[in-house]
């Protein structure tokens, strides 16, 4: 019996060996989706902010042999899952729904646009994915984060932009070198909402006067209308929070209309490449939303290898953050030695600060901190001027050479 018992106890302790053995086998690929709009209105931004990022990420460890996860004590390579949202957040929600509960991927990547982010946000809250923010804003960030832990924004919030903004604009003001007057237009999304609902307040504080403030159509397919009411106003300075086809398409107008602010400021796209490529030397002097240094160390490196792949040249504000978010999550995982992601979250919020190519990256409040308010184009490249005591903050070029 006592023989026949031993035998027994060593058989199971083979299987439970072995069982154990087969848990720990690591994965062929780490599995990453997202959902991205490849098609419709907000396809212009994805394909150039969020798009060209995800790819070089993914080029970039693949080439390393994948992330390093120390539970296996190897490199795993990532396998991408890719959906087309079509323009729709209804489209957003469900196949990002249908990445996590379905497909069952480690990790997905957030949608384009502060809309579509927001949209989302619950989902990846209520299936515990860490969600990395990139495109949006909110003026109720800090809120958001509570209710949602596991959502991150990398961007800043209306508020600072505006704050940014009034430095600049101040600065002008008490030089006597524009009025007080602003026009604002915003794009009707939530973009558009929250930038213009969060920094008017911040400008009229400081003593400006919104003459014209008012909205226009997402997809709208003329804005000359704007244009001239814009030209016929007695503000110096004008103020859109655009997207990318409004961006260049009110730009083009404001060219033909003979429009030429002393202050010109339109925001998303304004740092793509494609629009200092398509203005020229007609871009010097416009001012935009975010910037970056193109100094710090990775940048340059990111920009050539990024060139090299795509063929497609980074923009200067919310691309190179994109990618940031992506080296935060690379990090996080190593730093966590897991795919568990719990122990990811837990890294991303506690593990930081974290080395990017826009510089360090802490998150334990989920909001990134201080960076880049206001860009320029000067000489050919968009750069960050204010925030004017960040690190690689330049001068600003005023007043815009006319058109």
């Amino acid at each position: 019996m006592k023989k026949q018992l031993c035998w027994a106890l060593a058989a199971a302790l083979v299987v439970a060996g072995a069982s154990a053995a087969l848990a720990a086998d690591p994965p062929k690929s780490i599995r990453i989706g997202y959902v991205v709009s490849l098609s419709g209105v907000n396809a212009q931004g994805a394909a150039v902010t969020t798009l060209p990022a995800y790819k070089l990420w993914v080029d970039d460890v693949n080439k390393k042999g994948g992330l390093l996860v120390k539970e296996f004590n190897k490199r795993i390579p990532i396998e991408v899952i890719e959906y087309d949202d079509t323009s729709s957040a209804e489209a957003a929600v469900r196949l990002t729904e249908r990445l996590m509960t379905q497909d069952k991927v480690d990790f997905v990547l957030p949608p384009w646009s502060t809309g579509f982010n927001l949209a989302t946000a619950p989902v990846y809250a209520k299936n515990g994915y860490p969600q990395l923010a990139v495109t949006a804003n909110s003026n109720d960030a800090a809120n958001l984060v509570k209710q949602m832990p596991t959502l991150f924004f990398f961007l800043n919030e209306p508020r600072n932009f505006g704050g940014a903004l009034v430095e600049v604009l101040s600065k002008l003001k008490d030089e006597k070198k524009i009025n007080n007057k602003i026009v604002m237009f915003s794009v009707g999304d939530q973009f558009g909402a929250e930038a213009s609902s969060g920094v008017a307040p911040v400008l009229q504080k400081a003593g400006f006067e919104i003459v014209i403030r008012k909205s226009y159509p997402l997809g709208a397919a003329d804005l000359t209308n704007e244009i001239k009411e814009a030209k016929a106003s007695p503000a110096d300075t004008f103020i859109a929070y655009s997207y990318p086809p409004d961006t260049f398409m009110l730009t083009k107008t404001a060219i033909t209309q003979s429009y030429n602010p002393k202050v010109y400021y339109t925001a998303v796209g304004t740092a793509f490449a494609a629009f200092g490529a398509n203005f020229k030397k007609q871009a010097e002097g416009v001012l935009g939303i975010g910037g970056w240094d193109p100094t710090v160390p990775g940048a340059q490196e990111y920009v050539q290898r990024q060139k090299a792949l795509l063929n497609r040249e980074a923009d200067g504000w919310a691309a190179p953050v994109t990618y940031a978010s992506l080296q935060v999550l690379e990090q996080a995982i190593e730093k966590a030695g897991s795919l568990d992601r719990k122990k990811v979250l837990a890294a991303i919020e506690n593990g930081g600060p974290y080395q990017t190519i826009v510089g360090p990256i802490d998150l334990k409040s989920h909001i990134r901190g201080k960076q880049w308010g206001v860009g320029q184009w000067q000489n050919g490249q968009f750069v960050g001027i204010a925030p004017s005591d960040l690190p690689g903050a330049k001068p600003i070029i005023f007043p815009k050479p006319a058109w």
